[in-house]
């Protein structure tokens, strides 16, 4: 089947912000000089954003309820090709014919040619502005040696959006790379740790600890101490841990 979709080739880099907790009805809300952005946790690797009108879906996967309190996506971020990443089932439930979508090549071949068209497929290195949002794939993959098979390099993308100001890391599924430790001026870091699967949590603080996010969100974090994470990335850099329930719901 052939199949059209568009390509990112631009490269871009951006200023960061200061950011302030404040309530969010159903979300939790991050208030910005140039907009606040909302964060709703949902499930294991799946969250929403909201920000400037516009509703952002993270791996949506699950049942329709799941999504039942938040605005239809205006765009999907898809990180890879795993169940726990990627439903078609899902999304074809959840959104409308205007959502748009971010994804790598290996996620494409797995959409219909109609969800295709809406998509923007992106390799490691590539940006794209897509709704006004600022979107670079940037590498996740695993490195040790026991957990090559799971995440080979380039198969998927973690993600820098650039929300006005602010700087969002989406990490997918990953060790702590070369690429992560590299990060700048990251805002908010959703960032995984779970075995086999992942990384350990020693793995992800040192590499918050080198990256400096000024929030940092565990995810994807099945089995995984978030406590023990929240010590040992510390409070001497100022880095702000937000322990939050991604399961019982």
């Amino acid at each position: 089947m052939k199949r059209f979709c568009f390509t990112a080739v631009s490269l871009l880099v951006v200023p960061v912000t200061i950011l302030v907790a404040g309530p969010a009805g159903n979300g939790e809300c991050i208030r910005t000089p140039k907009g606040d952005i909302t964060i709703h946790i949902i499930n294991h690797a799946t969250f929403a954003l909201g920000w400037s009108n516009l509703t952002i879906y993270v791996d949506p996967v699950g049942p329709q309820a799941r999504f039942a309190h938040l605005a239809k996506p205006d765009l999907v971020l898809i990180t890879d090709i795993h169940a726990d990443h990627l439903s078609v089932d899902t999304i074809r439930e959840i959104i409308t014919d205007k959502t748009l979508f971010v994804v790598p090549p290996a996620v494409a071949e797995q959409l219909a040619q109609p969800l295709c068209q809406r998509s923007t497929v992106m390799t490691n290195g590539q940006a794209a502005t897509v709704l006004g949002i600022k979107i670079e794939a940037v590498p996740m993959y695993n490195t040790t040696r026991q957990r090559l098979q799971y995440h080979p390099k380039g198969r998927g993308n973690g993600y820098v959006l650039t929300l006005a100001d602010t700087r969002i890391y989406i990490s997918g599924d990953t060790e702590d790379i070369p690429e992560m430790r590299a990060l700048k001026d990251i805002d908010i870091a959703f960032v995984c740790m779970n075995l086999p699967y992942t990384m350990t949590v020693e793995q992800a603080a040192s590499a918050v600890r080198e990256f400096k996010p000024r929030i940092v969100y565990p995810y994807h974090c099945r089995g995984s101490d978030l406590e023990k994470f929240k010590a040992l990335v510390g409070t001497d850099l100022g880095i702000d841990v937000r322990l939050r329930d991604w399961y019982n719901k």
